[in-house]
């Protein structure tokens, strides 16, 4: 039983390290809180309620939740501190120790959220700053939270699969998500219209492997973006990752003739070289990985391709690197997302021998950082003097106002008091040179 009135009046922050997952599930707590009678903590006011929502894809990544957490039980002296996420779950200890948590949720547990702090408050406060911590181990991790939320964003972010069931040897996210499980398309069709019937006209699909989509439900990725795709009102979905071995041809030719479905793909590579990804226990080899990006590119010449790539690896000696580092060279690819590689406890890729210097992974990322550059600079001068529709986002007071194009060239508008009229609306504009750090291109006025 929830006592609702003990919600209301109340104030909350929120604080979220990582993925755009993690960004959609603290969304949807906002919302629930909402919906309670809670408001969001105005800035420099002390919040009742304090949720932390965590990562833990990295060493760096554990050290951040830390300091996120230490940092809002400081600034917010005497609120309920809610720890969840992927450190939580992993190291649910670790983190319930740490003076003025109240509470650790695990990733079963998260989807209760409303209940838990229910249950909490219907004793006093000394009685719920036991540092309590809820956790099921990895095999029994099988609720799905729903989510489709944008938060103080301007697009929405339906969460449409969770877990992994591939066991990466350097990967600890199956352990801290579970196995891979989703909703049916059904429903996630319906919260997709409602995203619509609130004005919401782009939506980001997420998930950890959203590819691997009905283990549960026995339905295809396919049928699930066909359906989204007749969904009035949204008029541009964009696909957050997909596994090289689960983006199927049948799928990219569809999005090529989509009403909706943008021209951007973000793909995770991980390693061109083909010795490596078999030490990550990938499932796939570069060959299928760039008959993919060929075939985007063929039927789709414009289309903006991410790519997520590690460096360091154990078992990643200098002449693998430069192998990887020649196959994305030779890729048409958009962009590089570096990320050095980090020791997880309990991962398969500790038993491999050969480790990578820091200095050397420093160097690597350093290089892929600067093709990247290189390769998204070229992209985006193509576009230079054409026309182009953009989706211009909320921006803060003052600031410049950014947005983007179908293929997902990030385009910004100079400050001015008439922008938040442009707030989630599609304008066609005539694109300019770069902005001054070359993050976006300025519209041509």
């Amino acid at each position: 039983m929830i006592d609702t009135s003990a919600f209301q009046g109340k104030t909350a922050s929120y604080f979220t390290l990582g993925c755009k997952l993690n960004f959609s599930e603290t969304s949807t707590f906002g919302r629930l809180l909402q919906d309670m009678g809670v408001r969001n903590a105005e800035k420099n006011e002390h919040a009742d309620i304090c949720i932390i929502n965590t990562c833990s894809v990295t060493e760096v990544a554990d050290h951040k939740c830390r300091q996120a957490i230490h940092r809002m039980v400081r600034e917010n002296p005497g609120a309920f501190v809610v720890v969840t996420g992927c450190y939580a779950q992993l190291k649910p200890d670790t983190v319930s120790e740490i003076e003025g948590v109240d509470l650790v949720l695990g990733a079963n547990e998260k989807a209760d959220l409303i209940q838990f702090l229910s249950d909490a408050w219907s004793g006093n406060k000394s009685e719920t700053s036991l540092h309590r911590h809820y956790t099921e181990k990895t095999k029994d991790i099988k609720t799905f939270a729903p989510s489709c939320s944008k938060g103080n964003r301007t697009r929405y972010f339906l969460k449409v699969q969770d877990g992994c069931n591939y066991f990466c040897t350097y990967c600890t996210i199956p352990f801290a998500r579970g196995f891979s499980r989703n909703p049916t398309i059904e429903s996630l069709v319906r919260q997709a219209e409602q995203a619509a019937e609130e004005g919401g006209k782009e939506i980001v699909l997420t998930g950890v492997n959203i590819g691997d989509f009905g283990e549960t439900t026995g339905e295809k990725f396919i049928d699930l973006v066909k359906a989204l795709d007749k969904v009035e009102g949204i008029k541009r979905y964009r696909i957050s990752s997909l596994e090289p071995d689960l983006l199927d041809d049948e799928l990219i030719e569809y999005c090529a003739g989509s009403r909706a479905f943008m021209p951007h793909f973000h793909i995770p590579l991980q390693s061109g070289s083909d010795e490596v990804l078999r030490l990550m226990h990938r499932r796939y080899d570069t060959k299928l990985f760039a008959h993919k990006i060929n075939l985007i590119k063929k039927i789709m010449p414009d289309a903006f391709i991410g790519v997520d790539v590690m460096v360091g690896t154990r078992g990643e000696k200098p002449e693998l690197f430069e192998e990887t580092y020649k196959f994305l060279e030779s890729l048409d690819v958009t962009q590089l997302h570096v990320f050095p590689y980090s020791e997880r406890p309990g991962t398969m890729a500790l038993k491999i021998p050969y480790v990578v210097s820091d200095k050397d992974k420093k160097l690597r990322s350093k290089r892929l950082l600067d093709l990247s550059d290189v390769k998204t600079m070229e992209f985006y001068k193509r576009y230079i003097g054409t026309e182009a529709e953009v989706l211009f986002e909320k921006a803060s007071s003052g600031k410049a106002m950014h947005g983007f194009t179908k293929n997902y060239i990030r385009v910004e508008l100079p400050p001015s008091a008439d922008n938040d009229i442009l707030d989630n609306r599609l304008i066609k504009v005539r694109l300019g040179d770069f902005n001054y750090n070359k993050t976006a291109l300025k519209v041509s006025l």
